[in-house]
């Protein structure tokens, strides 16, 4: 028993990671670690291309819709302090422990080899099924893009392969039936899995273009967007008074045709459970240390200014979003093209005009999907590297001998990502990786006060400031968050984790280097 929370001394983690000598350009030699090509500007770029995107484009609108209405501005806000908590805590864990694997690692040195375990099987929970959801978000906007604004019609053999079968198609008579698969979910994914496979300095240039992209979109969106807003949209409740009229009276509403509670204070909560893996970004820049320059500096700078800018946005995006149109009708994958859609029509653009803006701003909404699905992709491939190395998972952690990537790790990462995405519904996985994130933001945050008792003397190139308030703010937080989400999410975790301890325990604690170096101690 005690063997299970074996802790890897953090010397030791820190030198796996530097197994490989770093040339002068800072290039990795050898093959069998990950190039170093990486700098502070792309970990801004990557935090941004992970965070701008799946919470603005894919879940605001059903946050709104199904549990805060307006109030899904205090959603963000309470995500982003909490996440402000959880990211001092990453960047000083980050800059300590500069390694692959992100929280996985950190766990590992801390509260031992099965807690790192629970903590990696909930990290590829949350970065696996955070891209499934993005790319079923992608294919929304894909089609919105190629019907609505181009114009082009789908037969009903061809709408039947928009959806998953778990969601229904509306055929071109106005009846509705499940589809059968989810194609340009499927496509995108394997796509993105092939672009990783060749290499992060090409994946991290890419990610820079469409960040830059859908940025620039995102702020043309607010600014005309404002100029047409509704106020009264903004009232949820007329029975409350000031910012509290924001929130709609607690009611039952039908979300995927089942009856449930809804609104109010604990729908703000919720809502931001919901859209909590939006902000999953900054935890994806962690994965990269190996791939980092000078990852002591860079790491706490991606982590806290792309965190900084990106809920500034979400909060900005949300007030123009539900100010234009009504919260009760963007319960769809594609919420903000349901938004531009109607800025155009309340600017009373010519029809030109309208073509020309509305393709704009949905091209720019694929471009910051297709980057939320490459950063998410990215970190996956990391955790199954990080896991594979110490020898608790197969496989993963080869190294391709030319582009130097973790090539088995994304193969597999593409192959589930792009089945899942085909078929599963994007409200179901997106509650589930809100819940594995904010459990791994939870452990992080625990992880700070531990480490500072067990190794003080560690050099911390950045130290969280008050970690003795902030550490303990963030768990609670965590756990406050967690509480508000549904029951049903919970199972589903409590599944996701028992799958998880039966593969640790048929093949982990076999196979574990840790394990396998304390046995040689004692012989």
């Amino acid at each position: 028993m005690s063997k299970l929370f074996l802790k890897k001394d953090l010397k030791t983690l820190i030198r796996d990671a530097s197994e490989v000598s770093v040339l002068p350009g800072g290039e990795a030699t050898g093959g069998h670690q990950l190039k170093r090509t990486l700098g502070a500007f792309n970990l801004i770029m990557l935090g941004i291309g992970a965070i701008i995107g799946a919470g603005i484009f894919s879940l605001t609108g059903a946050a709104a819709a199904f549990y805060a209405g307006p109030g899904i501005i205090y959603s963000f806000i309470l995500g982003g302090v909490l996440c402000a908590f959880a990211g001092l805590c990453y960047a000083e864990m980050a800059a300590m422990v500069p390694v692959s694997g992100s929280a996985y690692a950190y766990s590992y040195a801390t509260m031992g080899e099965f807690i790192a375990w629970i903590i990696g099987w909930d990290l590829i929970l949350e970065y696996a099924f955070g891209a499934v959801t993005v790319a079923t978000s992608w294919s929304g906007y894909f089609l919105s893009l190629l019907n609505k604004t181009m114009g082009i019609e789908f037969s009903d053999q061809l709408l039947l392969f928009t959806k998953g079968p778990w969601e229904m198609v509306t055929l071109l008579n106005g009846s509705q039936v499940h589809g059968l698969w989810n194609v340009p979910a499927t496509l995108v994914s394997i796509f993105i899995a092939a672009l990783l496979y060749r290499g992060m300095h090409e994946s991290a240039f890419v990610n820079n273009l469409v960040v830059l992209l859908k940025v620039s979109i995102i702020l043309v969106f607010i600014a005309l967007g404002w100029a047409v807003v509704d106020p009264n949209h903004w009232v949820g409740n007329t029975a409350a008074n000031g910012l509290a009229a924001l929130v709609p009276p607690q009611s039952m509403l039908l979300k995927n045709g089942h009856p449930s509670l809804s609104f109010g204070w604990p729908g703000v909560l919720t809502g931001a459970g919901v859209v909590f893996f939006a902000y999953i970004g900054f935890d994806a820049v962690s994965t990269t240390a190996q791939e980092c320059k000078n990852p002591t500096r860079d790491l706490p700078i991606g982590i806290l200014v792309s965190l900084f800018v990106c809920t500034f946005l979400y909060v900005l995006m949300a007030l123009v979003i539900t100010g234009v149109v009504p919260y009760q009708e963007l319960g769809v994958p594609d919420p903000i093209a349901v938004g531009v859609d109607r800025i155009v029509a309340l600017r009373h653009w010519s029809p030109l005009a309208q073509t020309i803006f509305t393709f704009i701003v949905k091209v720019g909404a694929l471009a910051g999907l297709t980057s939320v699905i490459l950063v998410l992709m990215m970190g996956q491939t990391r955790i199954f590297y990080s896991m594979a190395k110490d020898g608790l998972l197969p496989w993963f952690g080869k190294v391709h001998s030319k582009y130097q990537t973790p090539h088995l790790a994304t193969i597999v990462t593409g192959v589930f990502v792009a089945l899942c995405a085909g078929v599963l519904p994007m409200s179901l996985v997106g509650e589930l990786v809100s819940i594995g994130t904010l459990l791994a933001f939870l452990l992080v945050c625990a992880g700070i006060p531990i480490l500072r008792v067990r190794a003080p003397d560690v050099a911390r190139p950045f130290k969280t400031p008050m970690y003795w308030f902030v550490a303990p703010a963030g768990v609670l937080t965590c756990l406050w968050v967690m509480s508000g989400l549904p029951g049903d999410t919970w199972l589903r975790l409590i599944i996701w984790l028992l799958i998880g301890f039966a593969i640790y325990f048929g093949y982990g604690v076999k196979h574990s280097r840790l394990r396998a170096g304390c046995s040689k101690n004692k012989s």
